[in-house]
């Protein structure tokens, strides 16, 4: 395992490489550190090089509090794939990550050899599914212990706001339907968000597949690893035919 802190605007990025390979880049949820992308790594790192990184302002990542947006956030992912040399790499995103992959793999197609999004959102804005989040967020965090830490959600908003912008582009599913690259996107059954909008962005791209992985909940690996490997690792090594 490699770990190096990488210079981007604003703020150092901190990277970790493992594994040798077709080059894959593992975008984390929240924005929020890639810590518990540690069981999906530790599944595919014996295929192909795994790189992951801490957001700026989350983790091990600094991050002076000006200008961050989405824009801003996939070139910082792009600046990680320069400084490691590689012309093209598969880029896997897990829940607000797969999204972030999604519009990377927009911005720097030629970048991309291909897109895999695990218990991403899509393009929608229904929040139904939030009403019981917050319900049952309420219940769990009365049986957390209390923290003198208080999280600054000045990261997560400016990311969220501008994310909201774009979804709200008037030819962003055109544009969608255009990639021209395999993708693979794996829904869990039993997420609280809804299927039909990763259903719709999968059928929306000509070379890709939709898969549901039976009784598995969000973080897919928790419950179903078995099963998440045995639809990722095919994908992984098809790509690296291409590599």
């Amino acid at each position: 395992m490699v770990e190096k802190y990488i210079k981007v605007e604003n703020g150092n990025l901190w990277t970790d490489k493992r594994g040798q390979g077709v080059p894959v880049i593992l975008i984390s949820g929240g924005p929020g550190s890639c810590n518990y992308l540690d069981s999906i790594s530790n599944l595919i790192d014996d295929i192909c090089e795994v790189i992951m990184f801490d957001p700026k302002g989350c983790g091990r990542s600094n991050y002076d509090g000006n200008g961050y947006d989405l824009e801003a956030c996939l070139q910082d992912i792009e600046n990680i794939r320069e400084e490691y040399g590689h012309q093209s790499w598969v880029v896997i995103g897990h829940s607000w990550g797969a999204d972030l992959g999604l519009a990377y793999s927009l911005l720097y197609p030629k970048s991309v050899i291909g897109y895999v999004s695990i218990s991403g959102t899509g393009i929608q804005n229904d929040r139904d599914w939030k009403d019981t989040y917050n319900r049952n967020k309420v219940e769990i965090d009365e049986l957390k212990p209390d923290f003198e830490y208080e999280a600054n959600n000045i990261v997560h908003r400016s990311l969220i706001d501008s994310w909201r912008e774009f979804i709200k582009k008037p030819l962003l599913l055109k544009e969608i339907s255009q990639i021209d690259l395999p993708s693979l996107f794996i829904y869990a059954e039993n997420d609280i968000r809804p299927s039909w909008s990763i259903e719709q962005i999968s059928n929306l791209i000509p070379n890709s597949r939709y898969i549901e992985i039976e009784g598995a909940e969000h973080y897919i690996w928790l419950n179903k690893k078995k099963e998440l490997g045995e639809v990722l690792k095919p994908f992984i090594k098809q790509m690296g035919q291409l590599f």
